[in-house]
């Protein structure tokens, strides 16, 4: 598996996310705190096909972390891409990473 570079872990501010082209998918990359560490999920929210994950809000719930799209609310995990409210639509989930300062996801 091989990953590409998208920008350097100062470039997210922690507790938002962005969105990186990887392989010609957009790609939702979250800091949820202040931690070296990333979370990566596909940003095309299925219930509207609309790329938008990445300006959602980061929440969590039963100790895990989630997104709440910015259009309806539906939560997606950060880790698995799983819709909390419909299974049916859950998302991409992508393996990143932050080396030496430098994010990566999984290409």
């Amino acid at each position: 598996m091989s990953f590409e570079k998208i920008c350097v872990i100062s470039d997210i501010v922690p507790g938002t996310g962005v969105c990186a082209l990887v392989n010609g998918q957009q790609v939702a990359v979250f800091r949820p705190t202040d931690a070296e560490a990333v979370l990566a999920i596909s940003n095309t929210d299925p219930f509207f096909q609309s790329n938008v994950l990445s300006r959602g809000l980061i929440c969590e719930h039963q100790g895990e972390l989630w997104v709440a799209s910015p259009l309806k609310k539906q939560r997606f995990n950060l880790t698995t891409g799983v819709c909390m409210e419909d299974a049916r639509f859950s998302v991409k989930a992508y393996k990143a990473r932050v080396i030496k300062g430098n994010v990566e996801i999984a290409a």
